[in-house]
């Protein structure tokens, strides 16, 4: 698990699939309630994993995720999973933001002038809805800076091995030109990281960290793609203080 500093007071984390208790082919670190695993499993993940970060289980915000491009803004009370939406932010301290993936980006933004943080989950439709613009729109209506934050993007499927169709490819590349990508093999994919790094500068994030690993081609994250019946991993922010 990846567990760092985003921005000074500021902590996130991005899980892998070990340290749980899931059994296969959840195992074992499987933090999502929308698999097949057996919910008291993705419960204890969920328990464990809060602890190990040193962060109380009931002070984790869980979204009901449905690739939208819908925000919210969630507070000490907001510790349960929320409405159908796919980006949250706060300014409560020690309550951490957690946004699931298996293949789609998991988002982290952080403004510690404004003591404020941010997560979106962002594959393709909700990259093309916007979501991680309409995140920093939100936090700065809210009183961020887009200036002053850091972004990091989490493991995702890569471009070069997120094959799409033909067809797929140039509606959405068409949308956003970012999103143009080959796979190694020469097929038509579509570059996540690349679009979602460009609306966050189109958005004026200056700073815009990469965890480059892709979700496809390691086996020690979960992907959808890779082998359909999976479990999730989570990247979390909070707020140390």
């Amino acid at each position: 698990m990846d567990f760092a500093e985003l921005a000074p007071g500021i902590r996130y984390a991005v899980t892998d699939r070990h340290g749980g208790v899931s059994q296969a082919p959840f195992a074992s670190r499987n933090l999502g309630f929308s698999t097949d695993d057996r919910p008291e499993d993705v419960a204890r993940n969920r328990e464990l994993t809060a602890r190990e970060l040193g962060l109380a289980p009931d002070r984790v915000v869980w979204m009901r995720q449905v690739h939208s491009a819908r925000v919210t803004r969630v507070t000490a009370a907001s510790v349960v999973e929320r409405p159908e939406l796919d980006a949250v932010f706060t300014t409560e301290p020690n309550l951490a933001l957690a946004a699931l993936a298996a293949d789609c980006a998991p988002v982290l933004l952080a403004d510690p002038v404004a003591g404020m943080v941010g997560a979106a989950h962002s594959g393709r439709v909700g990259t093309l809805g916007g979501v991680v613009p309409n995140l920093v729109a939100a936090m700065a209506a809210a009183g961020a800076d887009p200036a002053r934050m850091t972004a990091l993007i989490g493991p995702l499927a890569c471009g070069a091995c997120y094959e799409v169709p033909e067809a797929m490819r140039a509606e959405a590349s068409a949308a956003l030109p970012e999103l143009f990508a080959t796979t190694r093999r020469g097929t038509p994919a579509l570059d996540i990281r690349a679009a979602i790094t460009a609306q966050l500068t189109r958005a004026g994030v200056p700073t815009v960290r990469q965890d480059a690993r892709c979700t496809i081609e390691d086996p020690a994250l979960f992907s959808h793609r890779r082998e359909q019946h999976t479990g999730r991993l989570a990247a979390y922010v909070w707020l140390t203080a």
